[in-house]
């Protein structure tokens, strides 16, 4: 499978990339040149969103269809620099802080970067009653190991924190790293617009890498409203099966595409994604989302007029934390579900989507 992929390579590059939400420059940057390989025009929007379009073959009023992933990750805020050069610090997204203890950390000031690492008080130090209890963010605090006068004059509160990690390759083509969540869902797309360049399409795709999506879909909210496609599919990561996990919330690693149904998704997509996985002999997976899922497609369903909206991609393991894991082939076999859908999609699939 990676002998057949072509981004595996810059796969790893955006994971190593900074970019938390709001600041998302560095990763926008990274897929801007591959991105201008497909798309006849790419602009970016108030919010920071990366769009190209990819025009299709039709005659006359062709489909629209949007495909997004969300290029920000969780990261953490600079709060208050305490005495001592300290800083605290608040979430700027959604860490476990349990996985936070011991971290290296890039502090990002307007002068350029500075690195720490995120202590908490030691076990030694610790009353018995507190030992047994996972420290709360409050408690922690990045060392710069720098003076207290010298952090104050580089550091303001509201600079932005993430983490300091390489991604590692694991054996059987797994990958782990501090943002694949949501990069993973990056490489899907730019593979499906690879794939895509050798099939002929009637549609016209608005390839959208999304910001802000952490802290609150933002980037879907403004995209959906200023393209008004016909389909919007969201392309974000869902959970990985691990020991303890109960199974129907969890999906196994090189087990395909989740594809998610339920009320914030519209069934005749879904059906179609289904229906174009078993032609294509694509593994894929059902994921049930009774309640609003957590990710653009839940504000791509409300946006402008209301819009079709799906649910794909590839399960992780150890979500919100620095290691978390994906399968390489499921990245994959999501950027062929992805193109093979797209490369269908005509005008008689965008009338019935009004036809429940």
């Amino acid at each position: 499978m990676f002998g057949l992929s072509k981004y595996a390579g810059v796969f790893k590059q955006l994971l190593e990339a900074h970019g938390g939400p709001g600041f998302e420059e560095d990763v926008r940057n990274l897929i801007l040149p591959h991105l201008s390989e497909y798309a006849s025009e790419i602009w970016s929007d108030a919010v920071g969103n990366l769009i190209g379009l990819i025009p299709g073959n039709g005659e006359g009023r062709r489909p629209r269809v949007l495909v997004s992933a969300h290029i920000d990750e969780i990261a953490l805020v600079v709060t208050r620099i305490e005495s001592g050069g300290f800083l605290r610090l608040a979430q700027a997204g959604g860490f476990d802080p349990r996985t936070l203890v011991g971290q290296e950390v890039v502090v990002h000031t307007e002068g350029g970067r500075l690195f720490g690492v995120i202590g908490a008080k030691p076990p030694h130090l610790t009353p018995a009653a507190e030992r047994s209890k996972a420290a709360k963010l409050e408690d922690l605090y990045v060392d710069l190991a720098l003076p207290e006068d010298e952090v104050r004059a580089r550091v303001r509160v509201g600079d932005r924190v993430t983490l300091r990690r390489s991604p590692l390759e694991l054996l059987n083509g797994r990958i782990a790293g501090k943002s694949v969540d949501n990069r993973a869902s990056a490489a899907v797309l730019l593979e499906a617009l690879a794939l895509l360049k050798g099939m002929v399409h009637e549609a016209d795709l608005y390839a959208v890498f999304t910001v802000q999506e952490e802290v609150g879909l933002r980037g879907a909210r403004t995209a959906g409203f200023g393209l008004v496609p016909d389909i919007a599919i969201a392309v974000d990561v869902t959970f990985g099966a691990f020991p303890g996990q109960a199974p129907d919330e969890s999906f196994p690693l090189e087990g395909g595409v989740a594809i998610s149904f339920g009320p914030n998704l519209h069934r005749r997509v879904f059906r179609r994604l289904v229906d174009c996985a078993e032609r294509h002999r694509i593994p894929y997976q059902i994921e049930l989302s009774q309640r609003p899922v957590g990710a653009d497609a839940n504000a791509f369903q409300i946006a402008g007029p209301g819009l079709a909206a799906a649910l794909i991609g590839p399960p992780i393991r150890y979500m919100h934390t620095s290691v978390e894991t994906v399968a390489y082939d499921d990245i994959w076999q999501c950027a062929r579900l992805l193109a093979h859908y797209v490369a269908e999609v005509d005008a008689a699939q965008v009338e019935e989507l009004t036809c429940y």
